[in-house]
C-alpha cells in the first residue's frame, strides 16, 4: 500500500455541517451587534479556522473576534452540533480502508472536543483511530500544524512519514496544508469548497463521493 495514514477533514468531508455552522455564526454576529455578512457562500466560513472567520469575514479586531468565537462555540455546543449529518458511505469507506490496515484520523481546525462530540452524535467515533483538532485557545488551528500532529497521534513520525500520508479535504485550506506539509492530497468534490480553489493550492486528484475516494486511496 502506498499509504499508511489517512487524514480526513471533518466539515464538508465526513459531516454535512453547513446548517449548524451557519446558525451558530448568525447567532454570534447578532449578539455582537455587527452587520450580517452574506453567508450564502459557505466557502467563506466552512474550512477556515473559526477565529479567522471573525477576523476576516466580519472584519473584527482580535479581542472582539475572540469574543465572537466564544459566542459561536457556546451556541454550537448547545444546538449547532446536533444539525450535523454524515455523508453517505462514511462507515463503508472507513471499514474498507481499515481492512487494509490503514490508520485513520479526523484532522480538523474545529475545537478537538467538539469534533469528538460530533462523531459521537453521528455514531462514527469507532470509524477513526484518532480525532485531531484545535485547542480552545485557538492554537493548532492550521492544517500545516494539524497534519504533523495527526501523523504522530497515529503512531508515525513527521516528517519521516509524510510520503505515507494522504490528507482528504474539501477546501483550499486542506489542500494548502497538505502542500506545506509535503503530503498527498485528495479533494472531496462533494463538499463545500471549490475544485478551482483546491487546484490553486496544488490539488490534482479529486473524488466525487466516498466510494470513489476509497478506490483512489487503495489504488484499485
Amino acid at each position: 500500500m502506498k499509504y499508511k495514514y489517512v487524514l480526513f477533514d471533518l466539515d464538508g468531508t465526513v459531516s454535512e455541517s453547513a446548517q449548524g455552522i451557519r446558525q451558530s455564526l448568525e447567532y454570534a454576529i447578532k449578539k455582537l451587534g455587527c452587520r450580517m455578512p452574506d453567508l450564502d457562500d459557505y466557502t467563506l466560513y466552512i474550512g477556515p479556522p473559526l477565529i479567522d472567520t471573525f477576523l476576516n469575514l466580519c472584519g473584527l479586531p482580535p479581542e472582539k473576534a475572540e469574543y465572537g468565537a466564544s459566542l459561536y462555540r457556546s451556541y454550537y455546543n448547545e444546538k449547532g452540533k446536533f444539525l450535523n449529518r454524515a455523508y453517505p458511505g462514511v462507515r463503508e469507506a472507513t471499514d474498507a480502508l481499515k481492512k487494509h490496515d490503514l490508520l485513520l484520523a479526523i484532522c480538523t481546525s474545529k475545537y478537538e472536543e467538539f469534533a469528538k462530540e460530533i462523531l459521537r452524535i453521528l455514531d462514527l467515533e469507532d470509524c477513526f483511530d484518532e480525532v485531531c483538532g484545535s485547542n480552545l485557545d485557538g492554537s493548532r488551528k492550521d492544517k500545516k500544524d494539524l497534519i504533523p500532529y495527526a501523523i504522530e497521534r497515529l503512531g508515525g513520525s513527521y516528517p519521516e512519514d509524510k510520503s505515507k500520508t494522504v490528507m482528504v479535504g474539501d477546501t483550499w485550506y486542506d489542500a494548502k496544508g497538505a502542500r506545506l506539509c509535503g503530503t498527498d492530497f485528495i479533494g472531496a468534490r462533494y463538499g463545500y469548497g471549490t475544485e478551482d480553489a483546491m487546484k490553486a493550492q496544488g490539488a490534482e486528484i479529486f473524488a466525487d463521493n466516498l466510494q470513489e475516494l476509497t478506490r483512489l486511496i487503495l489504488g484499485t
